[in-house]
């Protein structure tokens, strides 16, 4: 069976764009709902949500609009989990963290994450939807986090463990989805470092380095993914540098100011962006995107 992958052209643009904008209103509505509403009430609004939601993607799938069809799985996935939500609460059950969301046991949030898990495989099984993997790993990554850590450095360590564990697991799977099972890997990997380099220059420039890595990862795997986040690793690192170099504190032009050096620091990186360009261009594998 063929591994269908969307294209990008102006008109899955704007499906995409449609998905999002009907999410963001979705989210207000859910907002002001439950605002305006009980706990009982309320829940009947979302089962009206889900309904149509649901009802939209079955018809976009049964005219043949798999893109459509797909988008809209995904927001079913979404209103599944504000329904199931709304029904925790409605009964008492307890669904959030505090500021730490790995502080305690939470079962009634594993047993959430879990619904919505068993919703996106389902629909990823039915219309075989790329996007529909993010909540499955995102989620499988609360839980399994959730369960063995409390939060700080060793829910660090367990992220980049996962972040590892889903690198491995998109290199063997379909080129298709295993762009996404990649790009999460990588979200993962980059938020554990972050957490523990993001304060002195030592950090930055460790941050800097591993861009480079990831760049140099993402031309070895063809997944620009990887690519882009180490991009943005590095020009975290350059504004760091240039506003503290400039200043001689990372502060915004209070005392002495070289206003020379943003513009080096600026020069640098791109020279740099370029060199980087030029040696994965000899690479003759072009990347598959999702």
């Amino acid at each position: 069976m063929d591994v269908l992958k969307p294209r990008w052209t102006s008109a899955s643009f704007l499906l995409y764009l449609g998905m999002f904008t009907v999410l963001a209103a979705a989210t207000g509505a859910y907002t002001y709902l439950s605002l305006q509403y009980g706990d009982g009430a309320f829940v009947g609004w979302t089962v009206l949500m889900l309904v149509v939601l649901a009802a939209l993607g079955i018809g976009f799938r049964r005219g043949g609009a798999w893109i459509a069809a797909g988008l809209f799985a995904w927001l079913t996935v979404v209103a599944v989990a504000t329904f199931v939500g709304a029904v925790f609460t409605w009964w008492g059950w307890h669904t959030g963290g505090g500021a730490n969301p790995f502080d305690g046991w939470h079962w009634s949030s594993w047993a959430l994450a879990m619904i919505v898990i068993g919703t996106a495989a389902t629909l990823l099984a039915l219309t075989r939807f790329p996007l529909l993997v993010i909540p499955i790993l995102v989620l499988a990554w609360y839980v399994v986090t959730d369960f063995i850590s409390g939060g700080g450095s060793w829910s660090a360590v367990v992220t980049l463990l996962i972040g590892l564990v889903y690198l491995g697991v998109g290199l063997v799977v379909n080129r298709v989805h295993g762009f996404w099972v990649e790009a999460v890997s990588g979200v993962l990997v980059s938020a554990a470092l972050l957490f523990w380099w993001h304060s002195s220059t030592a950090d930055f420039a460790l941050l800097a380095a591993f861009g480079v890595v990831f760049i140099g990862l993402g031309v070895l795997i063809s997944r620009s993914s990887w690519a882009v986040l180490g991009a943005l690793g590095l020009i975290g690192a350059s504004v760091h540098f240039a506003i503290d170099w400039t200043t001689g504190s990372f502060t915004f032009f209070t005392g002495p100011t070289r206003l020379w050096v943003p513009i080096v620091v600026a020069a640098v990186l791109g020279f740099l962006f370029v060199v980087l360009g030029l040696l994965a261009g000899r690479r003759r594998d072009e990347p598959v995107v999702g």
